[in-house]
């Protein structure tokens, strides 16, 4: 999926999307909100915000402390869901 059909997808889902300077991570999910780091190509940003759109699916809570297991299957859980919306299966064939 390019980057403008996953906005569109965010969109469709009540997400709201802004590109902002963020350090330390390329993008963060807070709620209804998600934040892109706006100095990556449009190809990055794509990759981060399927991962994003995955945690909005899958995770539960604050799993920014990566030191708790929980916390890293549902960090894991987004980037595989994050994996499958920009390959897919048929990508893999």
């Amino acid at each position: 999926m390019t980057y403008d059909e996953l906005l569109t997808e965010a969109n469709q889902k009540g997400l709201a999307v802004k590109e902002k300077r963020l350090s330390g991570n390329d993008g963060r999910i807070m709620g209804n909100r998600i934040a892109i780091r706006k100095d990556m190509t449009t190809t990055e940003k794509a990759c981060v915000l399927a991962e994003e759109l995955g945690h909005h699916e899958t995770t539960v809570g604050n799993i920014i402390d990566l030191s708790v297991s929980w916390n890293r299957k549902q960090e894991r859980q987004a980037r595989l869901n994050g994996y499958n919306r920009m390959i897919g299966l048929m990508g893999i064939i």
